[in-house]
């Protein structure tokens, strides 16, 4: 399981592969200075229960700190995990 970052301007896409073939991605665009806005979270069938998810949510979370990002989760499944993990919970935007 690979995931790949890839941005295009103020939109960035977290591309989930598994031996090449694209199963899952998580989306965000820049809504303010200094914050994304995670609008998107989609995973294939063929990850049930691995947790393709939560990964997706934690690389998002990961290239937030690393940027000095705060996170607004619009999408009802990275809302959940980002909510669940108190470890998340410092680039949750106020």
């Amino acid at each position: 399981m690979e995931i790949k970052h890839v941005v295009n301007r103020k939109k960035g896409v977290f591309n989930l592969e598994v031996d090449g073939e694209h199963l899952g991605e998580l989306e965000y665009f820049a809504s303010a200075p200094g914050e994304i806005t995670i609008f998107h979270t989609g995973v294939n069938e063929k990850l049930r229960g691995q947790h393709a998810g939560d990964k997706l949510v934690a690389a998002a979370v990961e290239f937030a700190r690393a940027n000095g990002l705060k996170v607004v989760p619009t999408c009802p499944f990275a809302k959940k995990v980002i909510d669940r993990t108190p470890e998340y919970q410092d680039v949750l935007a106020k």
